[in-house]
């Protein structure tokens, strides 16, 4: 097998292919690390080789794993592995390594994934786009003048680019479905608690941030899912299971739906035209597929949710930078923390408790509201971002001019549809739709009832039957020769 062949296949063909012995881990692993010799230092995706880890994974593999002998790469923020770095993309926590797998890590082993490295992400996860100080900036494998998305941006890229075809990231504003809109991979968020966050997270971001992962097709979204979901042990909330596998309830034929779409932002951001046009596209063949398609977006009070935004992500930040120090020894200081996120720790620094509590009740409210609109559609259609993929240095969180708030706005106006339902807890599936006239991805946001990623996944599988996207590649992609030409 070479690269070429290698890439052309999703998680779950490679594991066929082990499990019919066609291939072997090993032989997976191996063109795994030549795809990140080869185009890594164009994209700049991935931080660490994990080549211990990979020959310690492959060791206990088992026929049964859906994903057996595939390789696959964490985000360096949220997840840990046993003796794995996460630097959490901080000069303040570099080198810092964990001593135990998460369940998330545990559960992705028991599905057969071979760990073979880490990914990039900016500072703490706070950036719609993967340009963190400590690593450099992360590009995208369609255009390396552009970012491919944030914070999940070095796990889309690796996707993307065919190092490996499914890459785990998480999403507290959109960090999953941005990566997944700039760089034409598939980003579903989950719903709050679906996927465990333990043992150190109860509920990520004050319940913002969910954890799953960046892949190609549905099928591999459903059955990644299927193996990942569940509370942990001791979690206080718990969400029902559906009543058959994701990956078999994909392959039965959804019911119509009633969906609602719009190009319109709350906050009232201007949206790019190309972005439009793809919802415009999107909603005529989804009345061609049969579906009901209304005009229609939820109305809250935007000011009051933006507020509450800083105040969770501010009240965060200066949690796990504490956190980073802590584990690292060193002193938190703006020697080595981004300019926009050391204002983010000065915020929060300030908070009171009660101003968090009104933050996390301002989002309470917002979720009933949003919950009002869904009682009368199933599925919610927007683009995923405002805009093409911003250029490298447009989302600068090393902007030494910028407060804590207007960074914030920075990061929400250039992705105003994403953040909503990180404060609703609902499920949020981007997908790659379309792409613009310069060749860059368009996605697409779908979103559900809370806890109904089911409808999702069918809706998703329908699409991805009418539009294929999977052999779509990028100019700087492992299995073409094209990637050295466009370093130059």
């Amino acid at each position: 097998m070479n690269l070429q062949e290698y890439a052309s296949y999703d998680g779950l063909g490679l594991a066929e292919l082990v499990k019919t012995k066609q291939v072997t881990p090993q032989e997976l692993t191996t063109l795994a690390l030549q795809g990140i010799d080869k185009v890594n230092a164009s994209i700049n995706a991935v931080v660490s080789v994990l080549e211990e880890q990979a020959e310690k994974a492959m060791s206990s593999l088992h026929e049964h794993q859906p994903f057996a002998g595939v390789p696959f790469l964490i985000k360096e923020l949220v997840i840990h592995a046993e003796d794995v770095p996460h630097s959490m993309g901080s000069r303040v926590a570099e080198k810092a390594v964990m001593s135990v797998d998460s369940e998330l890590m545990k559960r992705f082993k028991n599905a057969g994934f071979v760990l073979s490295g880490t990914t990039t992400t900016p500072e703490f996860g706070y950036n719609a786009a993967t340009e963190a100080v400590v690593y450099g900036p992360t590009r995208n494998p369609w255009n390396l003048n552009h970012s491919p998305g944030g914070s999940s941006g070095g796990a889309s890229a690796a996707v993307a680019s065919g190092i490996v075809p499914i890459a785990h990231g998480n999403d507290g504003g959109g960090s999953l479905r941005i990566p997944a809109s700039c760089s034409g991979v598939i980003g579903l968020k989950p719903s709050r608690g679906r996927v465990p966050m333990g043992p150190y997270n109860s509920e990520a971001l004050n319940g913002l941030a969910i954890e799953f992962a960046l892949t190609k097709t549905i099928r591999d979204t459903a059955t990644l899912l299927d193996q990942v979901a569940g509370p942990d042990l001791g979690c206080y909330s718990v969400l029902q299971s559906p009543e058959m596998p994701y990956s078999k309830a994909i392959l039965q034929k959804g019911r119509p739906l009633k969906i609602a779409w719009t190009t319109a932002t709350n906050s009232g951001v201007s949206v790019d035209r190309e972005c439009i046009e793809a919802v415009h596209k999107t909603v005529k063949l989804l009345e061609q597929l049969g579906h009901e398609v209304v005009e229609a977006r939820p109305v809250y009070d935007q000011a009051t949710f933006s507020s509450a935004t800083v105040t969770i992500w501010a009240a965060n930040i200066y949690k796990m930078i504490e956190g980073a120090a802590a584990l690292t020894g060193k002193t938190p200081s703006r020697d080595h923390i981004e300019a926009a996120i050391w204002q983010c720790y000065e915020y929060g620094k300030e908070l009171k408790a009660s101003a968090l509590l009104e933050a996390i009740n301002t989002n309470a409210l917002v979720s009933r509201q949003v919950g009002t609109f869904f009682a009368d559609y199933d599925v919610l259609l927007s683009p995923t971002i405002a805009t093409l993929p911003a250029k490298i240095g447009e989302l600068n969180a090393n902007n030494p001019t910028i407060s804590a708030i207007e960074w914030t706005e920075q990061i929400f106006t250039y992705a105003p549809f994403t953040n909503l339902f990180n404060a609703t807890g609902q499920p949020s599936l981007s997908l790659p739709l379309a792409m613009s006239a310069s060749g860059l991805p368009i996605g697409l946001q779908f979103t559900g009832r809370f806890a109904d990623e089911l409808t999702l996944l069918q809706l998703g599988k329908q699409l991805e039957e009418a539009v294929p996207w999977k052999d779509r590649l990028p100019p700087v992609h492992v299995g073409t020769e094209v990637a050295e030409i466009a370093r130059k």
